[in-house]
């Protein structure tokens, strides 16, 4: 059977859904653990989604409209 894509309409255009990453910053921890920090997209706020235009505020929504 074919498989099922999912609908692609929330995920976050500026991370395409990769909204955490980890980054090394080289060397390790005396217990021998990799050094990383965690990054998360501005646009999303690390959730790999956006909100759909629906749930905005009425002035924003006015705003879209070009009232």
């Amino acid at each position: 059977m074919a498989q099922h894509t999912l609908a692609r309409g929330h995920i976050c255009p500026d991370c395409d859904g990769h909204a955490s990453v980890a980054i090394t910053l080289g060397g390790r921890t005396p217990a021998g653990h990799l050094r990383t920090i965690t990054a998360h997209c501005k646009a999303c706020h690390g959730t790999g989604t956006r909100q759909s235009g629906r749930t905005g505020s009425p002035s924003a929504s006015a705003a879209r409209a070009g009232r």
